[in-house]
């Protein structure tokens, strides 16, 4: 330590010499006078060369360890001696560096940075055969929290691969088994490769070299992080690519999507921020620059796939699988937030942000597609037997399906404008933060589409009590869907109990239009008529009420009521308004002196036969496809 002193001493001495002398002459004069004060400074004091001596003792050192031709690292003896030689050099250039100024000074110095580069090249070298020689991609399936190591999963490697030899030469790669459990923590390197590794990074970065040592880490570290991804079956597809797959083959990989971004963001990123941040200790601008250089490719990888997800087709029958995007990228922003929000990489971070709001726009627009898609639904064709429209079925089915994701909607639906990205509780769902009403609106809209359109298609029966069969038939299915289901909480009991009033309507409109008439028959008048005069007319209206009742059963038989408790009260009412005025005519009928002898004959139908025809009434008939589902 004294002598380092010593030597910063005697630096500064020729510096003040070179300063104060007009003329070499006067330069020396000043340095003599100098060494007069203490004679242990004569010689050195009067040595024009100490910095080409120190150099040339540095280069004798480095160079034997640059014309090596095996690994320096593979002898921690060597790679001590060879850090030990630059990190004198890099001294010596920081000694002499405030008297660039001299020219002697500022050519020795020229060749000391070129003997610095020289060696920077061969740590870099070294550095990115150390992570070569230690790195491969890792199966997540092999590690268990605070279980297995990657010397486990190196040593299992070679098993399998000593096992069959026949998948050696394929050149696929495997893909991993799914993964449950995201408490997984990968030790990518051994402790004492980081170390290394760390410890030229010190050097690298002291030189000024840290760009080429983050480039030398970030080359390895992201050829094994593809790698990864790839054994998730996830394939590098442009968006283009992605928007013109097949609807079932985009289906098939949005599931590998899902898997892969959440392995991605909670295992594999995690994991490469730890490895980077304990390469370089220290220097977190290098890390930082590091790890968003790893981890770029992949996450542009990712996020364009659901970029061009949101940007495809807004076929209605895509709204499920857009959700599973949409959900997983609104799950994963707090890690977005955690593993990219330094000055590198805070641009991927605000990029997953857009895309994710793209999601929900394209999920609204899904639901306007679907909007449409009622409007245009086409009334041309009558259902058989006033049974359930397949629009009906197909929006009412759809809806509750997509209502299971009621809070993801609600969050859709609101428009949340979020004034800053780190304000956000991305998870925040419930109803204490999103109110219902945006998505309770759009339901209600649908709702009423819907019902406009079943109300021109019903126009298309000439019957109107086929016409009330086949609303009451729709209404009723909408009304039992919406109880069933998320829709119930959002449209509310009102809805409810108003659209269930418009069924009973529906029935009352079918009574009045079916049976009206044939009771109407069976009313007596009271007036004073002869035995014989009124003998004929309970005849006539007899056989006229025969007839009506023949007609509306023949063709109500194949009439469709496709629940079974409203087709069981419909015959019930029937009966209930039939049955008490058919034994009353009867009974009138058979009542009447005249007639007493030929009445039999007359009765076509007791009143058990009546109740069993009305009992037969709605079976509809084969292929009317009424049945619900």
């Amino acid at each position: 330590m004294a002598e380092n002193g010593e030597e910063k001493l005697i630096a500064v001495a020729r510096h003040i010499a070179k300063t104060l002398g007009h003329t070499d002459t006067m330069t020396d004069d000043i340095l003599q006078i100098f060494s007069n004060f203490d004679n242990r400074f004569r010689e050195k004091l009067t040595d024009d060369q100490p910095l080409e001596r120190a150099l040339k003792s540095l280069h004798r050192q480095i160079s034997r360890h640059l014309s090596a031709q095996h690994p320096i690292w593979s002898d921690s003896a060597e790679s001590a001696s060879f850090l030990d030689s630059v990190d004198q050099l890099l001294a010596v250039i920081h000694e002499w560096n405030p008297m660039a100024n001299d020219k002697s000074v500022s050519a020795s110095l020229d060749k000391a940075d070129d003997l610095l580069q020289q060696a920077m090249f061969r740590l870099q070298d070294e550095f990115t055969t150390l992570m070569q020689r230690s790195s491969e991609s890792v199966d997540l399936t092999r590690y268990q929290n605070g279980g297995t190591n990657l010397g486990d999963y190196y040593e299992s490697e070679e098993e399998e691969v000593d096992d069959d030899d026949d998948d050696d030469d394929s050149g696929e790669i495997p893909i991993a088994h799914p993964v449950t459990d995201y408490g997984i923590l990968i030790e990518a390197l051994p402790a004492g490769i980081i170390s290394d590794l760390h410890e030229i990074a010190k050097r690298m970065v002291a030189a000024g070299y840290e760009k080429e040592c983050s480039h030398a880490y970030s080359v390895s570290r992201r050829e094994f992080l593809e790698e990864s991804l790839s054994r998730l079956g996830l394939q590098k597809l442009s968006m283009d690519q992605v928007q013109k797959m097949q609807w079932n083959e985009l289906e098939d990989e949005i599931e590998k999507w899902v898997k892969a971004v959440n392995v991605a963001l909670r295992i594999l990123f995690p994991s490469e921020r730890r490895l980077c941040d304990r390469v370089f200790f220290g220097f977190n601008s290098v890390s930082d620059l590091s790890f968003m250089e790893v981890s770029r490719g992949s996450t542009i990888q990712l996020l364009n796939f659901a970029d061009a997800v949101a940007i495809s087709s807004r076929a209605p029958e895509r709204l499920f699988k857009v959700l599973d995007v949409y959900e997983a990228l609104r799950d994963l922003m707090p890690e977005f937030e955690l593993m990219f929000s330094d000055q590198y990489c805070v641009l991927l971070r605000n990029e997953a942000l857009t895309i994710w709001r793209r999601l929900g726009e394209a999920i609204r627009g899904i639901f306007m597609e679907l909007e449409n898609l009622i409007r245009r639904d086409p009334a041309k064709t009558p259902v058989p037997g006033g049974g359930l429209h397949p629009i009906t079925r197909y929006v009412m089915n759809y809806i509750r399906a997509a209502c299971r994701s009621r809070i993801t909607l609600e969050q859709v639906f609101e428009e949340i404008v979020v004034p800053s990205a780190s304000a956000v509780d991305y998870r925040d769902g419930d109803d204490r933060a999103l109110s219902s009403s945006s998505l309770a609106v759009q339901m209600a809209w649908i709702m009423e589409l819907l019902e406009s359109n079943l109300e021109a298609k019903s126009k298309i029966y000439k019957d109107s009590a086929l016409l009330a069969v086949f609303m009451m038939n729709n209404e009723r299915y909408i009304v039992q869907k919406v109880k069933d289901s998320e829709l119930g909480l959002l449209l509310g009991d009102d809805w409810i109990r108003k659209h269930a009033a418009k069924v009973k309507q529906y029935h009352v409109n079918y009574h009045r239009s079916s049976w009206c008439k044939a009771s109407g028959v069976l009313k007596v008048d009271n007036n004073a008529m002869s035995p014989t005069g009124a003998s004929r007319s309970l005849k006539e209206k007899l056989k006229l009420f025969n007839s009506y009742f023949e007609e509306i059963c023949k063709t109500q038989s194949t009439w469709i009521i496709f629940d079974e408790q409203l087709k069981e009260e419909l015959r019930i009412s029937v009966a209930g308004a039939l049955s008490p005025a058919y034994r009353n005519f009867i009974g009138r009928l058979q009542s009447n002196n005249d007639s007493s002898r030929h009445t039999e004959r007359h009765i076509k139908l007791s009143v058990e036969d009546l109740e069993g025809r009305i009992s037969e009434l709605f079976q509809g008939s084969s292929g009317s496809g009424g049945g619900r589902k």
